[in-house]
């Protein structure tokens, strides 16, 4: 168990900006950051940093917190997991108390197959480089290929020994259990035997985004036709190959610095790219592009730069895959190597300098690479080129921005030689296509309610209004309370300046309001103000919330919501985060640049604090009144306490004065 001290001096010294900003894309937005949500598919900014603040917010799901909530939420860490994962990054030496076997247990599945991923991934690393058929088969076959001692650890490069069950023999006598060897497909168990999938083959773990181990590549060293060359781990509920890229984690760094990802097929394109200075470059592990992967990129930059090897076949490969690349929304540069080369023969017979001269020179946009290409198979057959013209105005509308689309057709029209409206026209028709209802469907969303539905709704609205007055289901109390909690955390250790309605009685007897200005800590005038009604908060979590607050104004005459933000109670943490953070929701949209101002709300203030206390005395006498009158309902009594209720509605008027409303 991690001790409280390494806890605490995790929080102090994490920065939420620089944690969350290995996984997605940030850009300032005055004294914030914000970039596109790592949990959802969206073309517009909606997740939001606080640094001053040290939170999150995720406004298209509603999640939100600190640094460790988001590796939680993200990483789908445990919490002493994103505790370690920081302590790492930010070099602070853990300090752990002994775990019972009860805590031990708690270990859920999923947590349990990244222990024994991990441990493999140690212990083929450590064969390779401290085993005598580790040092002859496994590392002297990456040395072979150029790779240096840095790179080697770099990738956590491995080799399992060529036996049946070497790996799986250590894991048991080291206590991991077989049902975790098996499913994470370390160990093949059939029967009574069991043996390890990855016997004979150099390893290529591969990490997630924040450095987990989530499966392995494996390559066959000897020659036998009956296996196959490249094995990789089989899905599990940690390992997604479509899901996934070799090497994100190494590069995620440098994408988003260079504002560009480089993508290409094998594992050994990615190593030899890094070790020749291209940081910023992914592998797709030979499998078909998915959405998913590019999803992942896009978190950290909106430019791919796709790498084709010399090939025929690997050419046709990639290019379906951009497809999917313009689909969300990214921009596309294609480098073609010579025939017969990868980028990792290209970089090992090259300098660094060359390399990195050559992808700038080479990079070209996709519409006049995929032209170029494709026209040297149509030549000078017509039916041929009309076929590429569709298929390059097919790419093109996959496109979901239309100023890029027309710029495309444009630069298509120029090369192709072709009319744009001849283009536009088989756009047209494409788009159609894919707006258009197929046979036997309607454009009616099933998921949208029938018009019945909102008859329904009137009607059940209309029958909540009796004698002018309409009673409202929302829960004005829980609104509220949390207003003043929300005051209490933003603003409770301003000073401003109030106004005190005081009574005066003229020489008629007539009782009149007149003002009195005094100065006073928003906190301290909260707390008094609710004091003395002896006022107690309905929801359980703002009670928590406020409680807390003031202990702390009792203390130390000042608030600090960093306790809250971290607060061992996700409910708290989460609806503080959300408060803290809705304030901060108008930058996303950059109003200012439409000439929408924002009142400060500190111009505000005074006049903010007074109505939340006003209207939650409001709310309560109204409360009261409602209490009064169903207890005589309940008695079936018609006495009822006219006095009591006649005070309470005066003191109700006097309120709505306050509040310059009409009762």
């Amino acid at each position: 168990m991690i001790s409280k001290e390494t806890i605490d001096r995790v929080f102090e010294t994490a920065r939420v900006e620089e944690v969350i900003g290995e996984f997605v894309n940030l850009k300032k937005a005055g004294s914030n950051f914000k970039g596109l949500s790592p949990f959802t598919d969206e073309k517009s900014p909606s997740f939001m940093v606080s640094p001053v603040k040290q939170i999150w917010k995720d406004f298209s799901t509603g999640k939100g917190g600190n640094a460790i909530s988001f590796l939680m939420e993200h990483e789908h860490y445990s919490y002493p997991e994103a505790i370690k994962y920081l302590a790492k990054k930010y070099n602070i030496e853990i300090e752990e108390t002994e775990q019972s076997d009860e805590q031990k247990q708690q270990l859920n599945e999923r947590e349990s197959m990244f222990l024994v991923s991990r441990f493999a991934s140690e212990y083929f690393h450590d064969l390779m480089l401290n085993t005598q058929q580790g040092k002859a088969i496994g590392l002297s076959y990456f040395k072979e290929r150029g790779f240096s001692d840095d790179i080697i650890k770099k990738f956590d490069l491995g080799y399992c020994k060529d036996e049946w069950d070497n790996f799986t023999k250590s894991a048991l006598k080291k206590g991991y259990d077989l049902k975790y060897l098996a499913s994470t497909g370390l160990t093949i168990v059939k029967e009574n035997k069991q043996f390890d999938r990855f016997k004979g083959r150099v390893l290529f773990p591969i990490h997630s985004m924040s450095g987990r181990i989530l499966g392995f590549g494996g390559r066959i060293l000897k020659v036998d036709k009956k296996a196959a060359k490249y094995l990789n781990s089989p899905e599990s509920d940690i390992y997604h190959k479509s899901k996934i890229l070799y090497g994100i984690y190494q590069a995620k760094k440098e994408i988003a610095k260079q504002d560009n990802c480089f993508l290409v097929e094998g594992y050994t394109d990615v190593i030899s790219l890094h070790q020749s200075g291209i940081e910023n470059v992914v592998a797709s592990s030979g499998t078909a592009l998915t959405s998913d992967q590019i999803r992942l990129v896009k978190r950290l930059t909106q430019n791919i730069t796709v790498l084709f090897d010399g090939d025929a076949a690997g050419l046709r490969a990639s290019i379906r895959g951009i497809d999917l690349i313009l689909e969300q929304g990214m921009n596309v540069k294609v480098v073609g190597f010579p025939e017969g080369e990868d980028p990792d023969s290209f970089a090992k017979s090259h300098s660094d300098a060359d390399l990195k001269a050559y992808l700038e020179e080479s990079a070209q946009d996709f519409i006049s690479f995929k032209v170029s290409l494709l026209m040297k198979e149509a030549k000078n057959d017509p039916v041929k080129k009309a076929g590429l013209i569709r298929d390059i105005v097919t790419s093109i509308s996959k496109i979901p921005d239309g100023i890029q689309r027309e710029v495309y057709v444009q630069e298509c029209a120029r090369i192709m030689e072709i009319s744009e409206r001849v283009l536009f026209s088989e756009l047209a028709q494409l788009l159609n296509k894919e707006t258009k209802p197929k046979r036997g469907q309607s454009n009616i969303d099933p998921n949208q309610p029938p018009a019945e539905y909102f008859q329904e709704q009137e009607q059940a609205s209309m029958a909540l209004v009796k004698g002018g007055e309409t009673y409202q289901k929302v829960d004005q109390l829980d609104i509220l309370e949390k207003e003043i909690i929300r005051i209490l955390l933003l603003y409770g250790n301003e000073k401003v300046d109030f106004i005190q309605h005081v009574e005066v009685e003229n020489e008629a007897g007539k009782i009149s309001l007149e003002k009195e200005k005094y100065t006073n800590q928003v906190s301290q005038e909260l707390y008094l103000n609710l004091q003395e009604d002896e006022i107690e908060f309905t929801n359980e979590v703002f009670k928590t919330v406020y409680y807390e607050l003031i202990h702390q104004i009792n203390q130390q005459d000042k608030i600090e919501v960093e306790h809250l933000i971290n607060h061992e109670n996700k409910t708290v943490a989460n609806e503080v985060t959300n408060i803290l953070m809705d304030e901060e929701k108008y930058e996303l949209s950059d109003w200012e640049r439409k000439d929408i101002f924002v009142t400060e709300m500190k111009k505000i203030l005074p006049k903010l604090v007074t109505d939340a206390i006003l209207n939650l005395r409001r709310v309560l006498i109204e409360k009261k009144i409602n209490e009064i009158m169903q207890e005589a309902v309940n008695q079936k009594s018609i006495v009822v306490d006219l006095e009591l209720i006649t005070n309470y509605t005066e003191l109700k008027k006097r309120l709505f004065e306050k509040l310059n409303r009409v009762v």
